[in-house]
C-alpha cells in the first residue's frame, strides 16, 4: 500500500517523491513515513541521483499526519491504539532528519496546500516553488501543538525571530503571495505553468557539478552552527578533494572554450 501511496521515479538525474494519497489531501500514514524516508535513501545513494524533488498529487501537497485510522485495513494512522508503547524516540530515519542531512539538493514543488507535518517538510527542502493556488498553513498553536518537525530550528534561520515567532505564535495561513513575500518560497507560478519551472530549475543544479553542488550544501549545513574562522578552514579542506576531480577539470576546460561542461559526478 506504502509503494502505491509513495511514488518514486528517476530521470535525467532528478528523482521524484510524489505522495500519491489525493483522496486525504497526502495526509502521512505511518506507513507513508516510512516509505518517504525509504525513498530518500535510495536516492541519497544512488550515484546517478543528482537532484531530489519532493511533490504531491491532487489538490494539496500534504494536509499533515494521519491522526486517524483506517478500518478498511489500509494504511494505519500515527494515533494507532494497537501500535506498541515507546518510551524513547528515535528520530534519525525520520524525514525531516533525513532530508535535513541529506546533501543532495532538494526541491519542493508545492502542487497544493502544506499544513503541519507538510509545511514543516516542505521547510526542509533546500527550494521551495509553490502553485498560485496553494496555502501555507502554520497553524500548530491552534491545534495545541507545536510544529514538530523541524519547523522551530528552521523557521528562525529563514525568516529571523521576529516574523518566526509572529507566523508561530499566530498560526496563520499564508496566500502563495505572502508566502513569496516572506522567503519562504523561491517563485510561484500559475498551476499549468508549475511543473514545467520545477523540470526546468531541477534541471539546471542537475547540470553543474554534483560533487561540487553536494560539497557546497555540506558546507551550508556546518556553516549554520561554526564561528567564521572554523567554518573558512573547513572549506578549505573540502576544496582541496574537488581540486582533484575530472569534474574540476572539466569545469574550468569548458570555461575556456566557452562551452557548457559535461559533468560525470567524479
Amino acid at each position: 500500500m506504502a509503494d502505491a501511496e509513495v511514488l518514486y521515479a528517476v530521470r535525467d538525474h532528478v528523482a521524484t517523491i510524489t505522495l500519491n494519497r489525493p483522496e486525504r489531501m497526502n495526509t502521512i500514514s505511518r506507513a507513508m513515513l516510512e516509505a518517504v524516508s525509504a525513498r530518500l535513501l535510495d536516492a541519497r545513494d544512488d550515484p546517478e541521483v543528482r537532484v531530489v524533488v519532493l511533490t504531491g498529487t491532487g489538490r494539496a501537497f500534504c494536509a499533515g499526519l494521519d491522526l486517524r485510522r483506517d478500518e478498511s485495513g489500509g494504511s494505519r494512522g500515527i494515533l494507532d491504539p494497537d501500535a506498541p508503547v515507546r518510551t524513547t524516540i528515535d528520530l534519525r530515519n525520520a524525514p525531516p532528519t533525513v532530508l535535513h542531512e541529506m546533501d543532495k539538493p532538494t526541491l519542493c514543488v508545492l502542487n497544493g496546500s502544506a499544513a503541519g507535518y507538510g509545511f514543516d517538510m516542505a521547510m526542509g527542502c533546500d527550494i521551495r516553488l509553490m502553485s498560485s493556488k496553494a496555502k501555507l498553513s502554520a497553524a500548530f498553536t491552534k491545534r495545541g501543538i507545536v510544529p514538530e518537525s523541524g519547523g522551530t530550528w528552521l523557521l528562525p534561520r529563514m525568516l529571523g525571530w521576529a516574523k518566526a515567532a509572529e507566523l508561530i505564535f499566530t498560526g496563520r495561513t499564508l496566500s502563495a503571495e505572502e508566502s513569496l513575500e516572506m522567503g519562504l518560497v523561491s517563485a510561484v507560478h500559475e498551476p499549468e505553468a508549475l511543473d514545467k519551472a520545477a523540470a526546468t530549475l531541477a534541471a539546471e543544479m542537475a547540470g553543474s557539478a554534483p560533487l561540487a553542488v553536494q560539497a557546497a550544501k555540506r558546507m551550508m549545513r556546518m556553516g549554520l552552527s561554526e564561528p567564521f574562522a572554523e567554518h573558512v578552514h573547513h572549506v578549505y579542506l573540502q576544496l582541496l578533494p574537488l581540486m582533484q576531480t575530472e569534474d574540476q577539470k572539466e569545469g574550468m576546460k569548458a570555461f575556456m572554450e566557452k562551452r557548457e561542461a559535461v559533468f560525470r559526478g567524479n
